[in-house]
């Protein structure tokens, strides 16, 4: 079941990137053009969201049965100093979390209202901001913290 989650995650990872990449495209779009904030505006953003929901879940799921984890929970003093154990048990938990929480509060404060070209000034960068922390700790295979396959196989 681990192994078919951790596929299921590292696949779901590129809908997450697209859907929120489409989001600030759209963004940056909207507020350049002046445009109107549509009600596809809201389901653009409400699908990256669930998207979103479903692969922090997975995570979560994945991080409490993962094996690296659980070493790096029993071993802290050592394990902490140790790059990959440090970037599953701490790090990459951690900055996800937070990206998804801007990206909660982001879509609240943008779906609430409020002049277009704001709604669009704010889906642009607080999305990318959120776009930057996930591309920053995904353990891509050029990453320079840990290193995993771009696409796993099941």
């Amino acid at each position: 079941m681990f192994n078919f989650l951790l596929n299921i995650h590292s696949l779901l990872r590129w809908l997450v990137l697209l859907s929120i990449l489409t989001c600030i495209i759209r963004g940056f779009y909207g507020w350049i053009s002046s445009g109107k904030f549509k009600k596809s505006d809201k389901t653009l953003i409400f699908g990256m969201l669930i998207s979103s929901y479903v692969q922090l879940f997975i995570g979560f799921v994945l991080y409490m049965k993962s094996p690296l984890v659980a070493y790096f929970l029993k071993n802290f003093s050592t394990a902490v100093h140790q790059r990959d154990f440090r970037f599953f048990g701490m790090e990459h938990i951690t900055a996800m979390s937070l990206s998804i929480l801007l990206l909660s509060l982001a879509s609240y404060k943008i779906i609430g209202g409020g002049e277009d070209s704001q709604r669009f000034k704010k889906m642009a960068l607080w999305f990318g901001l959120a776009f930057l922390i996930i591309f920053l700790s995904v353990p891509w295979s050029f990453s320079p913290f840990t290193s995993r396959p771009d696409f796993r196989l099941f």
